[in-house]
């Protein structure tokens, strides 16, 4: 059911008072006007009520309202130390120490916090790039693969490659490599996949480049979040020997896939690969702007590393926050019900498919991140119409 004309006006009229003291870039492209949330529901301004398949764009991951969630918080704010800049607090003794046992991995022993997300990638660019020239001068290249996307400042968007957002930049980073992604429609079988990333390399760079000498990382979107698109693990496993044979940093951009999103605490679990550093973000902060990067010591404290310092890195009501989203991820069991619930979801989507066959192409993604591709995109405005505004949602 296609929204009511008088709502569309009521929209309209919104719309217009954005775009008067916004930029085009920040205009919503879903007509919906939040009033409250709750759980996985959201209420618009007109009494409509929705189901949040997105959890506020995988940034929500334990719910909307939730309760710890806000008395964590409102205890830190009547603190008067919400902000703190790079002074010692308690909040932040024990969010990151939290966060260190929850990723338990042997090498991720070290974070650096900041804000957002693109803010944590321009972070880890500056760790892996210095990391290699504290090796040799010239290890400063990273690899990084077409389709990904990290961010939109300007290190973050060249590490995205070349693409219609990025050529406000004016130049491209010539150390910033990109090689071909195995997309499944394309590896039609086994034989497709066995040497595709090495195939790639031949393609991209000319005959006797001297990898171990010249790039320091390698940095993977967990999967690509346009299209839940992951990578066969055969395929990730083929870059990580490559990666140990030549010295060079394995780095997982976790932004979507981070904190039980995927039915594992971090996406790169799916691969049975240890990575080297990763970047995190959205929900990782339960809607409250933090983000970071983890890495060893070895990375986080390379003697060419300086000034890893924000403004609003580690405050204590971010970290407050943080620790309250380990806490509702470990108490209530949320990663094991994600990836029970991804079972379900995905057996339907198939089903789906299956089902409509004529327009819907594949069905993709892990635990509870889901997408379904289109053999003809003009449908999904109207589709996109009849899904949002149903009525009686719940």
């Amino acid at each position: 059911m296609r929204e009511p004309i008088s709502d569309n006006k009521n929209y309209n009229k919104i719309s217009k008072n954005f775009l008067k003291y916004e930029s085009l870039g920040m205009q919503p492209n879903i007509r919906i006007q939040w009033s409250k949330a709750k759980n996985y529901y959201v209420e618009d301004r007109f009494k409509k009520k929705y189901i949040d398949f997105t959890s506020g764009i995988f940034a929500v991951n334990i719910g909307h309202k939730n309760k710890n969630l806000i008395n964590s918080t409102t205890k830190v704010l009547r603190s008067g130390i919400a902000h703190t800049y790079t002074y010692f607090n308690q909040h932040r003794e024990n969010y990151v120490k939290n966060l260190i046992n929850f990723i338990n991995h042997k090498k991720l022993k070290k974070c650096h916090l900041v804000s957002s997300g693109t803010e944590a990638t321009e972070t880890a660019l500056k760790l892996v790039r210095t990391y290699g020239q504290s090796i040799n001068k010239k290890k400063i290249g990273i690899i990084c693969i077409k389709g990904n996307w990290h961010g939109r400042t300007v290190g973050s968007q060249m590490l995205s490659g070349k693409n219609g957002q990025s050529k406000w930049i004016g130049y491209f980073d010539k150390n910033i490599f990109h090689v071909d992604f195995p997309y499944p429609w394309k590896i039609k079988d086994k034989r497709d996949l066995n040497g595709f990333f090495k195939k790639s390399l031949k393609k991209r760079f000319k005959s006797g480049f001297n990898f171990k000498k010249n790039i320091t990382a390698i940095l993977l979107e967990t999967f690509q979040g346009w299209g839940a698109v992951f990578y066969p693990k055969e395929y990730v496993q083929e870059i990580k020997s490559f990666c140990n044979k030549n010295n060079i940093l394995l780095c997982f951009d976790e932004m979507q896939s981070g904190f039980g999103r995927t039915g594992k605490k971090f996406g790169f679990e799916h691969y049975n690969v240890s990575p080297d550093l990763i970047c995190c973000g959205k929900g990782m902060g339960s809607g409250f702007p933090l983000s970071g990067v983890i890495t060893s010591k070895k990375v986080m404290d390379n003697k060419l590393v300086s000034g890893l310092s924000s403004t609003h890195s580690s405050n204590a009501l971010v970290c407050a926050a943080g620790l309250t989203t380990l806490n509702e991820i470990k108490n209530k069991k949320l990663v094991k019900k994600s990836a029970e619930l991804g079972k379900f979801l995905h057996v339907e989507l198939e089903k789906l498919r299956n089902k409509f066959d004529n327009i819907i192409f594949q069905t993709l993604g892990k635990g509870l991140i889901a997408s379904i591709i289109f053999k003809n995109k003009k449908i999904l405005p109207q589709l996109k119409s009849q899904i949002m505004f149903q009525k009686n949602v719940y």
